[in-house]
């Protein structure tokens, strides 16, 4: 193992208690093997937990004997456990592979209590880091996922990133030390196997030492996101102010810089939603942008990042004479009746009803499943979900576009106008519904 490596960051400091996580395979057996060499040389204890997947059978059953028997050998604490991974995904609509993995590390985190561990070490290889860096590129990851597997997390350490599996394999060879193989190591079903028996063996005749180079880049990488991720938190500490922040100035940073502001303030949002939110940051006046479970809006040349957001808009009822919010979609709709209307030219945020043919309470509600409508003018009757398509809402937009019903059905879709039943003519009682901006009625008010 890398000593400079384990060192520059503090994996395993003199006094320390690690737990190996052993899965019984060549890298984690190398892994407890090589901890154990250097505690006596380094003054630090080892102990060790496995964690049974059920997801082989029999195989599963005798890596965990295999472990076992292995620590008791070496005179190594340890403790095991076991879950139903396959069940654990199905419950929780999720792929193995990830429910595997919550179920290991939440584990591994008990076990490391349970034995009075401060550190946590996986078997994590170089070829691992490569692996996981190819997965990433081809999954279009920026920066951040190309820097690969991280070193430390809490009290997770990676000691093995910067050793390759030739290393690993010459030194099990060499001391005749035995270890298990994993059979769904050689399934093409999962991508990094695919990545791991292709792509990794044809980058290494390019060059034998890929894997490693790779691990070298991803640790590169890391470093220059870590710098910039600092500039975009110090922009933050300047100029953060109630959840706002100044939109020329956060126009005016370094792109790798701004869109990791709004990142640190806007979690789990894509490229897309950081694109919308700097195009806002470059625009005048008022404005908003709507990105995964939050509003952005642009008031008085700050951008404001709002509550989350539900993930569609509630039902509301329409009262004529009174106004009602529908906060999800930034609207306040008011409403009144005119009788005798003399005018009535529909608009995006302007609807007239004919009030004599309203059935029954108004209300504001989300698209629903099989939802029509007969537009005025139009002469044909069209499912929602294809004006939708039409207009190529993305999925936020759909769920945030108000739908207006009664008792017979959709009268009005927001944007795309008023239903051909209750369209209202010049002289009709009319029921007249103005869509606000939210900021509209506030300065309007």
């Amino acid at each position: 193992m890398d000593i400079v490596f384990i060192e520059k960051y503090n994996m395993l400091p003199p006094g320390c208690r690690v737990l190996c996580a052993v899965s019984g395979g060549a890298d984690s057996v190398y892994l407890l093997n090589r901890l154990l060499e250097m505690s006596r040389q380094r003054g630090f204890s080892v102990c060790a937990a496995h964690y049974n997947h059920c997801l082989r059978g029999a195989e599963s059953d005798r890596d965990e004997a295999f472990c076992e028997k292995l620590c008791r050998e070496l005179g190594v604490a340890f403790l095991s456990g076991r879950g139903d991974a396959a069940a654990w995904a199905k419950e929780g609509t999720m792929g193995i592979e990830e429910a595997a993995r919550m179920l290991r590390y939440g584990f591994l985190e008990r076990a490391a209590d349970a034995l009075g561990a401060d550190r946590i070490a996986t078997a994590h290889t170089a070829d691992d880091n490569a692996e996981t860096l190819l997965l990433n590129l081809a999954r279009g990851a920026g920066l951040r996922g190309m820097c690969g597997i991280p070193p430390v997390r809490g009290r997770l350490i990676r000691p093995m990133l910067m050793t390759g599996r030739d290393e690993v394999e010459a030194y099990l060879e060499k001391r005749k030390i035995a270890h298990v193989t994993d059979s769904s190591n050689a399934s093409d079903d999962y991508a990094r196997n695919r990545v791991r028996r292709y792509a990794v063996p044809a980058l290494r005749s390019v060059n034998a030492e890929f894997s490693r180079n790779a691990a070298r880049c991803a640790h590169l990488i890391r470093e220059d996101e870590a710098y910039l991720e600092s500039l975009a938190r110090a922009f933050l500490d300047e100029n953060l102010m109630d959840g706002t922040l100044p939109a020329k100035e956060l126009a005016g940073l370094p792109g790798p810089v701004s869109s990791r502001v709004v990142r640190l303030m806007a979690k789990g949002c894509g490229q897309q939603h950081v694109d919308a939110v700097m195009a806002l940051a470059l625009g005048e006046g008022l404005g908003y942008a709507d990105i995964p479970g939050m509003r952005v809006v642009r008031d008085q040349g700050r951008l404001r990042f709002g509550e989350e957001m539900p993930a569609v808009i509630s039902e509301r009822a329409i009262q004529p004479g009174s106004s009602v919010a529908i906060p999800e979609a930034g609207l306040v709709i008011r409403s009144q009746i005119v009788p005798d209307c003399p005018e009535v030219h529909s608009s995006l945020n302007t609807l007239f009803f004919n009030y004599e043919n309203i059935c029954g309470i108004m209300s504001c509600t989300p698209r629903r499943d099989g939802d029509k409508i007969r537009l005025a003018g139009r002469g044909c009757t069209k499912k929602i979900s294809d004006l939708f398509t039409e207009k190529r809402l993305d999925q936020l937009q759909r769920m945030l576009t108000p739908v207006f019903r009664d008792a017979k059905g959709v009268t009005a879709v927001y944007g795309f106008g008023v239903a051909e039943r209750c369209a209202a003519g010049p002289g009709n009682t009319v029921l007249r519904l103005d869509l606000l901006k939210e900021w509209e009625k506030a300065h309007n008010d």
